[in-house]
């Protein structure tokens, strides 16, 4: 299995939900939030190893992680 921490994120905040919010692009639907930066990346840490565990579980392909994230311009 991949290593959690290889998964890069995007970061946003959120005015409605007065949390940043934490989106893992490589996994489909796994998104996190916290108060603050690093409480929302520590929790998507803890996401991405359940998103990783279930889908280990259920047989879904795990994507590799991307090196980088692209940008459409």
């Amino acid at each position: 299995m991949y290593n959690p921490a290889h998964y890069p994120v995007v970061m946003y905040w959120s005015e409605e939900d007065q949390a940043y919010l934490v989106e893992v692009p490589d996994l489909p639907g796994c998104l996190a939030d916290g108060p603050t930066q690093a409480e929302a990346i520590a929790n998507s840490r803890v996401i991405i190893q359940e998103w990783l565990a279930f889908a280990q579980e259920t047989g879904r392909i795990i994507p590799a992680p991307s090196e980088r994230l692209r940008m459409a311009a």
